[in-house]
């Protein structure tokens, strides 16, 4: 999802910059909720306030909406289908690597440097092997950030 939004906001549409994008994209995974709303409401109140990320927001969840209400109504007819089965899992192998990529490209926008590469390293190893919840990760991103920051004006 990450990587057609970037398509679309950055490149089509020129809403956003690739800087101010992966901003978006730090906030809206920063906040409880679909990453896909964030950052719509992101979005839509940059250009347009608060009523742009009002409409961009429901424009975001009303389609996915009306489609998972047919899909369950669907799937409680045909969900033993096997070709749906195949269907399913492909989305599945699809989703991941849309995910992967997305994670590529943002990996290869924000990371330089050996002190970035040291702080990615270290939160995927606490993420990965010792299960540290993202929310502390990001706070102790945030608290990193804020003391280099200061160190820098001083």
């Amino acid at each position: 999802m990450i990587p057609l939004l970037q398509d679309v906001i950055c490149h089509k549409e020129k809403w956003l910059s690739e800087e101010e994008m992966i901003d978006c994209i730090s906030i809206s995974q920063s906040l409880p909720g679909v990453i896909a709303v964030n950052m719509a409401t992101y979005v839509g109140y940059r250009k347009k306030g608060i009523l742009g990320a009002i409409i961009s927001t429901l424009g975001v969840i009303l389609p996915g909406f009306i489609i998972i209400i047919l899909v369950i109504r669907l799937l409680d007819n045909i969900g033993n289908n096997p070709y749906i089965s195949g269907a399913l899992k492909g989305i599945k192998i699809a989703a991941g690597g849309l995910i992967a990529l997305s994670a590529y490209g943002i990996g290869r926008q924000t990371i330089s440097g050996v002190r970035a590469i040291t702080y990615a390293l270290i939160t995927f190893g606490l993420t990965a092997f010792l299960g540290v919840n993202g929310i502390w990760i990001i706070a102790a991103g945030i608290a990193i950030g804020i003391v280099e920051g200061r160190i820098k004006n001083v």
